[in-house]
């Protein structure tokens, strides 16, 4: 039984306007990928192949790349026929992918999304996610620090970057200057592990929000555990956002692309 991975792919993104007018915004890419497809790859890289997808806005997009993953993916012939047959000749890295798209409402919050794939959950936990963030976090960590606290469940603390410098001043004087300092308290960066008895929390209703009264209750149980990321992580909410990961991208600046970092370090080594 393979640990399944929840990925919430929904949201109208309306920030985001500019690239989500046409296209869901886990479909928005970075590079020649979809943001969706770098945080597969993260979970991918720590052998976890199992997602279950909850589509909500412009769904059929998500729908129709992964139907049509192994033809975009490849390169292959076709002969034409009574029966068309299809040779792949290059292949496929992520062959060993399992993604069910499960169709959880258009306006449905995050919870409702989560409670309606309750029927494909089989373990006793699961992981989840944003269909909007990237980061280099070390996922079998997380896994061991969430079974380690005995919690129902476990959320990812980030400090992101201020979007405003900050002075440090003596007198009348300006003596340094830090253009992005981390904010001081963590927040909520996603990437959570949650035991099943979450379910019980979450409801059909289109308005149930996660963040909202089902971690609250269990924050107030003392039932909700954090696991603090200290490196990159970095979301995709605004245009702004869509241009600093490209730009991070097309520099070959990745950080949270740690399947490929590890590949050069293997290929240096030899």
């Amino acid at each position: 039984m393979m640990t399944k991975v929840v990925i919430l792919c929904g949201g109208q993104g309306t920030r985001l306007r500019e690239e989500t007018e046409y296209k869901p915004k886990p479909m928005v890419k970075i590079g020649e990928k979809p943001i969706l497809w770098h945080i597969m790859k993260l979970y991918s890289h720590f052998n976890l192949y199992d997602f279950i997808l909850c589509l909500g806005y412009k769904g059929e997009a998500i729908k129709e790349y992964f139907n049509n993953y192994e033809i975009l993916a490849n390169d292959f012939s076709v002969s034409i026929g009574s029966k068309q047959k299809r040779i792949f000749l290059t292949d496929c890295a992520e062959t060993n992918w399992s993604v069910t798209l499960a169709d959880t409402g258009l306006r449905a919050m995050t919870g409702t999304r989560i409670k309606r794939i309750e029927k494909y959950i089989d373990g006793s936990y699961f992981l989840a996610t944003y269909g909007d963030a990237v980061a280099d976090i070390n996922i079998n960590e997380l896994i061991e620090f969430h079974k380690k606290t005995g919690k129902i469940a476990t959320l990812t603390g980030i400090r992101p970057p201020s979007k405003y410098g900050t002075l440090e001043i003596e007198g009348d004087s300006i003596i340094n200057f830090n253009e992005k300092p981390r904010v001081s308290d963590y927040v909520n960066g996603g990437f959570f592990v949650f035991e099943r008895e979450i379910f019980d929390l979450l409801s059909f209703s289109d308005d149930c929000v996660l963040e909202n009264s089902p971690l609250e209750i269990l924050a107030k149980e003392n039932q909700l555990a954090i696991y603090k990321h200290e490196g990159f992580w970095q979301c995709m909410d605004t245009y702004r956002d869509f241009e600093l990961l490209n730009s991070m991208h097309n520099s070959g600046d990745k950080p949270w692309m740690i399947w490929e970092k590890e590949n050069e370090e293997y290929f240096l080594e030899k």
